[in-house]
């Protein structure tokens, strides 16, 4: 009943349970459960946006070190600690 991953085990535990105990309140209803946990990934532009924001990131990180890094030295510089 469960698959080789263990993500899928627990909702098909779930499923059993759940029918058990319906079946033991002699109930005809059925509770079915199922497992997507990363729907969105098959979706491309999920994929291109979540590169935008890292590329958008990465540029505004590229962009602000350098000037960090020269008040750095040039503060050294005042206090002749080079």
């Amino acid at each position: 009943m469960c698959g080789a991953e263990p993500i899928n085990c627990f909702p098909v535990l779930v499923n059993i349970l759940s029918n058990t105990f319906l079946r033991l309140f002699n109930s005809t209803a059925r509770i079915r459960v199922w497992n997507d946990p990363i729907h969105n990934l098959h979706n491309p532009s999920v994929g291109h946006e979540v590169f935008f924001i890292c590329l958008t990131y990465m540029l505004n990180l590229a962009a602000g070190l350098p000037p960090l890094f020269a008040v750095s030295n040039m503060e050294d510089y005042k206090v002749k600690s080079i």
